[in-house]
C-alpha cells in the first residue's frame, strides 16, 4: 500500500495525465481538477466525476452509467465491482457519453 503522499503524488499525475490526453482527442471533452476531484465534462454538459478517496487510497468515477471504485491491487487498478482496469471503465464512460470510440492509455510513469 503507498503512503498517502505517495497517493496524492500518484492521482495528481493521474489527473494531469488524463487531461493531456483529453486534449490530445479529436473530440470535445474539457478536464478541470479541483482539490480531490477532476470533473470531465461534454460539448452537452454531461460530466464524468473522478474522485481520489484519501482514506481508503481509491479511485473513484462517477458517471451516467453508474459509480466504480478502483483500488490499487498488483500494479493495478481495478474495480471493486467486478475487477475492471481504471482505463478500460474510463474509456466506456466516456465513449458512451459523447457517442464516439475513446482510447486513453495508462502511462508508465503515472
Amino acid at each position: 500500500m503507498m503512503t498517502e503522499s505517495e497517493f496524492l503524488q500518484y492521482s495528481d499525475q493521474l489527473f494531469e495525465h488524463i487531461i493531456n490526453q483529453l486534449d490530445s482527442q479529436d473530440a470535445d471533452l474539457d478536464g478541470e481538477i479541483s482539490g480531490n476531484v477532476l470533473n470531465i465534462e461534454t460539448e452537452s454538459g454531461e460530466q464524468i466525476i473522478i474522485n481520489r478517496h484519501l482514506p481508503n487510497q481509491e479511485l473513484w468515477i462517477a458517471a451516467k452509467s453508474g459509480g466504480y471504485h478502483f483500488s490499487e491491487r498488483g500494479g493495478q487498478w481495478l474495480s471493486s465491482r467486478d475487477n475492471s482496469e481504471f482505463f478500460s471503465i474510463l474509456n466506456q464512460v466516456l465513449s458512451a457519453a459523447i457517442g464516439q470510440n475513446i482510447q486513453l492509455v495508462a502511462a508508465d510513469s503515472v
